[in-house]
């Protein structure tokens, strides 16, 4: 994680650039290590389609939000790195959430290992089978540890990602 200053960030030919999940090239300066980086963005693959869909959606977002609250600033975490990647690939190619729900709480409990939180480990899972119960466990210990002293609500895109995976269960 590098912050950095995307000139036009908000503007209509970036703005579908810089979404959550979205996979970028930057190209990054600065001309002294105090100054906040100029970042030049370039698309690598987009993931944009699937923010149409409910429950990617929200996927998408928890864990790209959870990432960026968590991770320290200019640390490498090379495994979450490629553990995120291939979750947000499997949550726009699964055809369902039994593809790739496992694999979220797979990467919760990597982020709190990676974070020094140790634990965090959902037990076996197995494939979904819509059981919310170790969903619910990851997310009181995220809560917890890794959101604690964190300002603004994070943990409330995971609750949108519990309900919508709630109505496809079945269960409230």
């Amino acid at each position: 994680m590098v912050a950095g200053y995307v000139a036009g960030g908000r503007g209509r030919a970036l703005r579908p650039v810089v979404i959550p999940g979205n996979l970028v090239d930057l190209d990054m300066r600065a001309r002294s290590e105090n100054q906040l980086p100029f970042a030049k963005v370039e698309l690598v693959e987009s993931r944009g389609p699937w923010l149409a869909e409910p429950l990617p959606a929200a996927a998408m977002t928890w864990v790209c939000a959870l990432t960026a609250s968590t991770l320290p600033e200019r640390q490498s975490y090379p495994n979450l790195y490629s553990s995120l990647s291939a979750l947000l690939t499997a949550i726009c190619h699964a055809p369902s959430a039994r593809g790739w729900a496992e694999a979220l709480l797979r990467y919760e409990a990597l982020l709190m290992r990676e974070l020094g939180y140790g634990g965090g480990d959902p037990g076996p899972l197995g494939e979904w089978t819509g059981d919310l119960a170790a969903f619910d466990r990851m997310g009181l210990l995220i809560a917890r540890y890794c959101l604690a002293d964190r300002r603004g609500n994070v943990m409330a895109a995971r609750a949108m990602l519990r309900d919508r995976l709630a109505r496809i269960a079945g269960s409230h």
